[in-house]
């Protein structure tokens, strides 16, 4: 039996450690002495301290001295004078942008000609006056296009001209990661080495890396970019939102790597093709890309679904024979401490998120003086984008219901679907979990208030035995001991975040802000959602009571429920992709062996399960920790579901003209009130379930369901939010005085979630509980059903008397 103060050995490569010129590695489980953790990026002499010294390493960026000079990098050449005008040049040149340019210009022709703008044809011996004046406007009309393109490629193309210029940026940004992650970056030597050999190659056949990383903070392409950077490898091209692109910060970036494209492109057909040729030449060109597969950050923690527009973008450039060929390689970033999650917090309860600014720059790096900790980078494998589509094309055109038409609408869908997917599932495999995310889990899954010291330390243990049981990869540390790994992790996370009681026996942590700890929770809930879902299931009957006859679930019943979670959380987790009857036999093969559950079988089938004695003897503390891991979730879904029932019209409003269409994002806000009066009033467990992403999801998935409809604006006002209405089907019924009955099919629904939920002695009188929560539903909804003027009087009301109830704890 292992030592439960001692953590699991690595058999993983050592990390590589960079300092100064040098290269070393960092192998885990040797204790580094008192020097600790050796840093990834070289830490430069304060200022203040030794200006002098300051200045010389300022001198030696500048100048390139050493590796500093950037001289012999792996991949395509980018920091030359004339290499925006250059790239403009190429863009403009792409075939695909003239075409689409020549098409605009004719269709614009023929309103004018409809219009009768270039006059009557011409009379016998005169048309071909005309058909000159025509060819004239025509190519007018280019000429404005093609300048309109010119000048978009030039806000939109990074502009890495200057080798004084990154040298110099690379010194800054080395000088704020590493005071605010003072532990450095560190990366998996081996991951390093392939990455390097696949580039020598990949530059060689003057192919592109195209690098798709997680996103969890705005410090992530300042990693990959400081990494690439002292590896000596290419850097890519950024891919990024136009909203960072604001005075003095955005022309740093777009100088650093960034460009910028709009958030959103509508229907725009010349910024499309525009974005499409920028792509092409870039990857025509070998030059490497990056972008984050999930679009924006996750405020959450845990890997968002995948987004298709920019993967678009590479698999057309593809599949069309523009490019014959790129190289894919997924990335995790994983943070013993995210500087933003502070305001992830705030914006997941509703409040508006804050545009990017100079001051909000600022402003954010006055955290750059705090410890952190470290960030680890991981690569996965590169593999070739050409024969993933090879691949799939054999795969799907087997299947009788797939077109044999590679370039079908449908097969292209799915294609990028798989790929999305693909690159989530990689990303996840080669994460590494941290100190903190193991102590925020730990906290996060025991019951009571505290834990002690030597209670955290063992469970800490425990957890990172089953995530290396699970196939998951434990950060290196400097040490094995498990105390100092926990005591490390307890100082990252800080007060704020974990509490601590002084003058007690035995010293006693708690968990201080619980949302922001989900936050590291979820960074470790991938790796057991199998198990999660399936405790779930089994809670259902032991949530019911009896004694341990009564506390046994059926196969039949197991398979049911999980399949429902799993439905039900489509839009939350990656799922395995393997069949559903082959996933939950070994979860519990694998649960049976921990001994946390107990099957019995008929004729070599598993019939029934239960709690194994042994659990049952622990206070089920390791089922406990598998539920305490969805439970948020089934709260929150459970939440998204009672909060359709504000959609059922109210008796008074049939009569007022009140129309049956809601809009959508006051929808969900009153549903987000609803929540924090639910948590408050104690019918709701989890403050974390009172978030907006959760929701936001929840009502995704009814939507999809055909459970709600969602009106969207096409045409008229852009801006004018979407509309939203229950089914008929699913609205539900009202007695005589007006009041929601608990019947129908969406109260079987509600139902059906709740028997997952964590059970309280406030939940017990059920039927108290239900009238409770269905009148303050009513209650919370009755301002979507107002006429507008009086809702907004209602507001300023509320507004004046501060009476809102509020958004955290």
């Amino acid at each position: 039996m292992s030592n439960p103060t001692s953590l699991p050995p690595s058999d993983s490569p050592p990390d590589l450690v960079l300092q100064g010129s040098s290269l070393s590695l960092h192998p885990s489980g040797i204790d580094t002495g008192t020097r600790g953790e050796r840093e990834l990026l070289e830490p430069f002499t304060r200022f203040r301290t030794a200006p002098l010294t300051a200045l010389q390493e300022f001198g030696q960026h500048v100048n390139g001295t050493g590796w500093r000079s950037y001289d012999k990098i792996i991949g395509k050449e980018v920091f030359y004078p004339g290499f925006s005008e250059n790239m403009i040049r190429m863009v403009m040149a792409q075939p695909k942008l003239k075409r689409k340019i020549s098409d605009l210009a004719g269709k614009r022709m023929e309103v004018e000609l409809q219009e009768g703008r270039l006059g009557p044809i011409g009379l016998e011996g005169e048309e071909t006056a005309w058909r000159g004046k025509r060819a004239r406007r025509k190519d007018e009309l280019e000429g404005q296009l093609a300048g309109v393109a010119e000048k978009w490629v030039g806000e939109m193309i990074c502009k890495m001209e200057s080798k004084y210029f990154i040298r110099g940026a690379y010194y800054f940004a080395t000088q704020l990661l590493t005071r605010a992650y003072h532990q450095g970056i560190h990366v998996n030597s081996e991951e390093v080495l392939q990455l390097r050999r696949v580039a020598d190659e990949a530059a060689k056949k003057g192919q592109s890396i195209l690098f798709l990383p997680c996103h969890r903070s705005h410090v992530d392409y300042v990693s990959l970019q400081l990494i690439c950077y002292r590896l000596g490898l290419a850097l890519p091209t950024v891919v990024a939102g136009d909203n960072l692109n604001f005075p003095v910060v955005g022309a740093f970036l777009q100088h650093a790597g960034a460009m910028w494209i709009r958030r959103s492109f509508g229907n725009d057909q010349l910024y499309i093709t525009l974005v499409q040729s920028y792509i092409d030449t870039l990857l025509q060109n070998g030059h490497n890309l990056e972008c984050f597969i999930e679009g924006g950050r996750s405020r959450t923690g845990k890997l968002l679904q995948p987004k298709f527009g920019f993967l678009s973008f590479v698999l057309d450039s593809v599949m069309s024979g523009s490019v014959k060929d790129c190289l894919i390689v997924p990335v995790s970033t994983q943070y013993d401490k995210v500087i933003e999650v502070d305001s992830y917090v705030s914006e997941l309860l509703g409040q508006p998120k804050k545009s990017e600014s100079l001051s909000s720059f600022l402003s954010a790096s006055n955290v750059l003086s705090l410890k952190l900790g470290r960030v680890d980078m991981r690569f996965h494998e590169p593999w070739s984008l050409r024969d993933f589509v090879t691949t799939q094309r054999s795969r799907l055109v087997k299947q009788p219901d797939v077109s044999t038409h590679s370039e079908d609408a449908s097969f292209r869908r799915r294609l990028l679907t798989t790929l999305g997917f693909r690159v989530l599932k990689e990303i996840n495999d080669v994460s590494v979990v941290m100190p903190t995310a193991l102590v925020g889990t730990v906290l996060l899954t025991l019951r009571g208030r505290g834990v002690g010291k030597r209670e955290l330390v063992r469970r800490v243990n425990w957890l990172s035995n089953r995530v290396r049981e699970k196939g998951g990869r434990l950060a290196h540390f400097s040490t094995v001991n498990a105390d100092s790994v926990v005591d490390r992790a307890l100082d990252v996370l800080g007060p704020k975040l974990v509490g601590r009681v002084e003058g007690l026996p035995e010293e006693t942590v708690f968990a201080e802000d619980r949302f922001q700890l989900s936050f590291y929770r979820n960074m470790t809930i991938h790796l057991f959602i199998s198990q999660a879902l399936v405790c779930a299931a089994v809670y259902t009957k032991v949530k019911a009571g009896g004694g341990e006859d009564a506390q046994h679930i059926s196969y039949a019943e197991l398979r049911e429920y999980v399949l429902f979670l799993s439905h039900l959380f489509r839009a939350e987790f990656i799922f395995d992709t393997r069949p559903l009857d082959e996933n939950i036999a070994e979860t519990l093969q694998g649960l049976e062996a921990d001994q946390v559950l107990q099957t019995t079988s008929k004729d070599g089938i598993v019939d029934t399960i239960t709690l194994h004695p042994v659990e049952r003897r622990l206070g089920r503390e390791n089922f406990d920790f598998y539920c305490f891991l969805i439970w948020p979730f089934i709260e929150a879904a459970w939440l998204g579901a009672i909060s359709l029932f504000m959609l059922s019209t109210p008796r008074a409003a049939k009569h007022g003209g009140a129309s049956a269409w809601l809009p959508l994002p006051a929808v969900q806000d009153r549903a987000q009130l609803l929540g924090k009066t639910l948590f408050h009033q104690g019918d709701l467990s989890y403050f974390e379930a009172v978030n907006k992403e959760a929701l936001k999801n929840a009502y995704t998935r009814q939507e999809e369901e055909k459970t709600i409809m969602v009106r969207r604006e096409k045409d008229g006002d852009a801006k004018a939010p979407p509309k939203v209405s229950l089914a008929r089907e699913w609205q539900p019924k009202r007695d005589g005085e007006g009041e929601l009955v608990p019947e129908g099919k969406l109260w079987d629904f509600c139902e059906r979630i709740g028997q997952g939920r964590l059970e309280g002695k406030s939940r017990r009188d059920s039927g108290a509980v239900v009238k409770r929560v269905l009148d303050l539903t009513d209650k919370v909804a009755a301002e979507l059903w107002m006429p507008e003027d009086k809702a907004v009087s209602g507001k300023k009301g509320r507004k004046k008397s501060g009476a809102a109830i509020p958004a955290r704890l």
